[in-house]
């Protein structure tokens, strides 16, 4: 478990993660609009780290100035679990 919450045991990578989810691939604007309260700084931090472990990807979309979209691996699809689990818990059991 510690090893998965050093990956995603933050609530804007979380937040990341249900988006990707939900919407697909996203650009850094996109992502930003949709996590009311998140630092620019803190969002670019957050995704380094869910890419650098391998739970999403960015690839390119704009090479002037460079501007990439984050979309889910393999590995992040296979949160999806985990993170309806969440969901349901917060729905059933979280603070109204």
């Amino acid at each position: 478990m510690a090893r998965t919450l050093d990956v995603i045991g933050e609530k804007w990578s979380l937040l990341v993660l249900r988006d990707l989810f939900r919407k697909g691939a996203l650009r850094f604007q996109e992502l930003e609009r949709g996590l009311p309260g998140v630092a620019p700084n803190t969002l670019s931090a957050r995704l380094k780290t869910l890419e650098k472990s391998g739970v999403i990807a960015a690839r390119l979309y704009e090479s002037h100035p460079p501007r990439y979209e984050y979309y889910l691996t393999d590995k992040g699809k296979a949160l999806g679990p985990v993170l309806k689990a969440l969901h349901k818990w917060g729905e059933t059991y979280g603070q109204p």
